[in-house]
């Protein structure tokens, strides 16, 4: 192995020489092989030796670039030389100039800080003049300037391939939750569904999106009651910007953006977990909506706080748990404002919430009706395929006249001189392209529906039938749901009176008064215009 020829004769025995070796990587892939840690110290304990003095301590950063001053280990081996005897002269080892710094001015506060301990600096790859002088300082310089060239040549040339690949459709940075890298031979590193969380992930967004989730706290509880969801605190908790960023992410609806690296909103080459209508649903709730953070009182004790409110005042009831003498807990609901004549006033839990369930099974229709609703809905999905086809070529014409709004202003664009009007047709272009997408994947998404009529009508009678049942199924979320499909507003209680007449949503609103037994057939002759056929005329009287 070749050294460089020093200026210092460390074979004089009238001084006292020891050596310490730094070392560091500025990627954890370079912890091991040629340029790791483990050759950069056997090179610098072979130069040791070559000189003839003894290490006594080696410090290593790891994973941390060399443009940066405040490095841990190199400030402990400042300090480390501080504190260093009278009677003793430490010798810095490093295999190379970059591994000190990747910035001049990195390097020559180092090299200043050094020499001011009355340390020395060496390298088997380099000579450093320990005597001050200009050609010293020049050497110095320019071989610190090459460093720090090399980073940023690299740091430029990253920038550049990652930006193409994200213009490609290629995500280049963290797989967000619910996807992973995977790599490939020819198109590098893409990615793909990562289960079961993707599938987690698809159920939130699609929840929130449809209003199953209300807010953002109850997607952060329904990912928290998911075993195979990780991404937790100590505790088991999600963090709230964890559920936002997930929110906000249009890589799961199989496209990509980027301000900061001047990436416009295109199609992504991987595989959405959602529709870019979800998506865009998922945005408008999120405009429209407050945020609002996940409250620790509301929990499956009290399933219907936050919903009923005081008879009096209508103001929502608050909950709580007492403790009687014996140690026996009782739960109740109460009012908690002080200008309402209920305040104080506790409601056993157990009264309010048999109330409420006497109260939800009455508001479901009869069988008959739900029968016929069944039929209805069957027949009216049969005749949505013919309107599916001419909404497919509606499509189809949207986006070719999009796409011919486009070519026009391009070669417009091309045309102009006017950095102003360049400006507007670019933002006018960028407007069209999002546009072009969002009709494109109607079309695309359109055609593949997820779920057969047989299932969804399944679901939605269910529910109808008797949402009683999904109420005493005991989860809350559902719970929660439930009270949102069934109630327009909150309902009021008195203490009593009990319920209030509730003002239920528009299916069992329209429901409630509809009777089989009072409708028959009737000639359509009876009907101005009079049409040939017959109708079915209902009495709610």
């Amino acid at each position: 192995m070749n050294f460089q020829n020093n200026d210092i004769d460390y074979s004089d025995t009238s001084v006292t020489y020891h050596a310490v070796i730094y070392t560091r990587v500025s990627d954890r892939s370079q912890m091991v092989g040629a340029s790791g840690l483990d050759s950069q110290e056997t090179r610098g304990r072979e130069y040791a030796r070559h000189l003839g003095i003894p290490v006594v301590k080696v410090f290593s950063d790891q994973a941390i670039s060399g443009k940066i001053l405040d490095r841990p280990d190199v400030q402990d081996v400042l300090r480390f030389l501080k504190r260093a005897p009278k009677d003793t002269r430490y010798v810095v080892i490093i295999d190379d100039i970059s591994r000190l710094a990747r910035d001049v001015r990195v390097f020559f506060d180092l090299r200043d800080a050094i020499h001011k301990t009355g340390a020395l600096l060496e390298s088997p790859t380099m000579k450093f003049k320990h005597a001050r002088d200009a050609d010293g300082n020049f050497y110095e310089g320019i071989q610190a300037l090459g460093a720090q060239h090399y980073r940023e040549k690299v740091a430029e040339t990253t920038r550049n391939r990652s930006w193409a690949r994200l213009m490609k459709g290629y995500w280049v940075f963290h797989a967000p939750i619910g996807y992973k890298y995977v790599r490939s031979k020819t198109e590098g590193g893409i990615l793909v569904r990562d289960e079961p969380v993707a599938s987690i992930v698809t159920e939130a967004l699609e929840g929130y999106a449809s209003g199953r989730f209300g807010i953002q706290a109850e997607v952060q509880r329904f990912l928290e009651d998911q075993p195979a969801f990780t991404r937790r605190k100590p505790n088991g908790k999600i963090r709230p910007q964890v559920v936002s960023d997930m929110l906000s992410q249009p890589l799961y609806a199989g496209y990509l953006e980027s301000e900061i690296w001047n990436v416009p909103f295109r199609k992504a080459l991987h595989e959405p977990l959602i529709s870019l209508k979800t998506y865009e649903k998922i945005k408008a709730r999120r405009q429209s909506a407050a945020y609002a953070p996940a409250r620790k009182d509301i929990r499956q004790d009290f399933p219907l706080r936050g919903f009923v409110t005081c008879g009096d005042c209508e103001k929502p009831l608050t909950s709580c748990w007492s403790k009687s003498g014996t140690g026996k807990r009782y739960a109740y609901y109460l009012c908690h404002n002080k200008a309402c004549g209920s305040y104080g006033k506790s409601i056993k839990r157990d009264q309010v919430e048999d109330d409420f369930r006497t109260l939800l099974s009455s508001i479901r229709p009869a069988a008959p009706v739900v029968r016929m609703i069944a039929a209805m809905v069957k027949q009216a999905w049969a005749n949505q395929d013919t309107r599916m086809d001419e909404m497919r070529a509606e499509l189809r014409k949207q986006v070719d006249s999009i796409e011919k709004q486009i070519n026009g202003l391009m070669n417009r664009l091309v045309e102009t001189s006017s950095d102003l009007t360049a400006n507007a047709y670019e933002r006018k272009i960028e407007s069209l392209e999002k546009e072009r997408l969002q009709v494109q994947d109607k079309l695309q998404n359109g055609a593949k529906p997820k779920t057969t009529p047989h299932q969804i009508l399944e679901l939605a009678l269910t529910f109808l039938a008797s949402p009683y049942k999904i109420w005493e199924s005991g989860n809350l979320a559902l719970q929660k749901l439930t009270l949102r499909l069934a109630f327009c507003e909150g309902l009021a209680y008195s203490r009593n009176e009990g319920f209030r007449t509730p003002k239920t949503t528009l299916p069992f609103k329209v429901l409630s008064g509809f009777e089989p037994s009072k409708c028959k057939v009737v000639p359509r002759a009876g009907i101005e215009p009079a049409t040939r056929g017959f109708s079915i005329r209902c009495s709610t009287n």
